[in-house]
């Protein structure tokens, strides 16, 4: 008993001296100083890092958990249509196949796992922002309020970057690659492809560009974290033109078209982050003219 009331006199004596401060005021009704204030935030954020590594493993789960159930139902709204969205994404190699080419199946489970695939590829591509949703969720309450206003507009235009990367590689990429492949085949060979090879190839290039186009997001969230300056990245134009050239013919598939429809479109999305970040960060220094010519 005596050992309890101990712990609620300390109790007590915390919310009598500690609450009023984090408001500004001290028990005695004056104004605390900007010092007293940063201290008393500090045990806050002290108090809130000391809460135990399951509750944050246990708010995951949950998030992951309303993640997985998402995709789900969508998979099962498109499960009945997977072989009309198999026929929808092989329509361009079917288009360039010679008259008498069609695809193959050189595994009996391909002609029902190709689909399935796909079909679990699209239910994830359409969830997409939900799944962003959940992840804001589970990140957002540490954040500052200014971080939160950065955070919003980046996150919707990530999403809308992957969409375009995406459609890009599909409907611009995707047949001029498969172009290219067909018209160098010999005149012997008859290109017949397998259905779980080009489902391979596809989703690898959408991947690809859809991350690819990210690069504005990510040239911009690098400048305003203070990692690079924008005079960095313009004095280093010509080794990242370079830099995008190499990246490209490695993740693409061993043919110049398919290299630069990604190593143009990185160095012009790479141009259009830059030049956001100008944009973003051109008040700055009239800010600190301003401050210097006060002093």
């Amino acid at each position: 008993m005596q050992l309890l009331k101990r712990k609620k006199s300390r109790q007590e004596k915390l919310t009598d001296s500690d609450v009023p401060a984090l408001n500004g005021i001290n028990k005695d009704g004056k104004a605390t100083t900007d010092s007293t204030q940063n201290e008393s935030s500090e045990d806050v954020l002290s108090a809130l890092g000391d809460m135990p590594i399951t509750e944050h493993l246990i708010e995951l789960r949950r998030h992951l958990i309303k993640i997985c159930v998402a995709v789900l139902i969508i998979f099962l709204g498109l499960v009945g249509y997977s072989r009309e969205l198999y026929n929808f994404l092989s329509d361009p190699l079917v288009a360039q196949l010679p008259a008498n080419s069609t695809m193959i199946a050189t595994d009996i489970t391909s002609n029902f796992m190709a689909p399935i695939r796909l079909t679990v590829f699209v239910a994830a591509f359409l969830a997409m922002p939900y799944i962003l949703y959940q992840i804001w969720s589970f990140v957002a309450p540490g954040l500052y309020k200014k971080e939160k206003r950065v955070a919003i507009p980046v996150l919707l235009s990530s999403i809308f970057l992957f969409y375009a990367g995406v459609a890009f590689s599909y409907f611009i990429v995707l047949k001029g690659v498969l172009k290219f492949f067909i018209m160098f085949a010999p005149q012997n060979v008859l290109p017949m492809t397998d259905i779980d090879s080009y489902l391979s190839f596809a989703l690898k290039l959408f991947m690809v560009f859809g991350l690819t186009f990210e690069i504005p997001v990510v040239t911009l969230l690098l400048i305003l974290a203070g990692i690079v300056s924008i005079q960095s990245l313009e004095e280093k134009r010509r080794y990242i033109i370079v830099g995008c050239f190499a990246v490209a013919a490695v993740v693409t598939p061993p043919d110049g078209v398919s290299m630069l429809m990604l190593a143009i479109p990185m160095w012009l999305l790479f141009e259009l982050g830059l030049f956001l970040a100008k944009i973003l960060i051109k008040e700055k220094p009239s800010t600190d003219l301003i401050s210097t010519v006060k002093e």
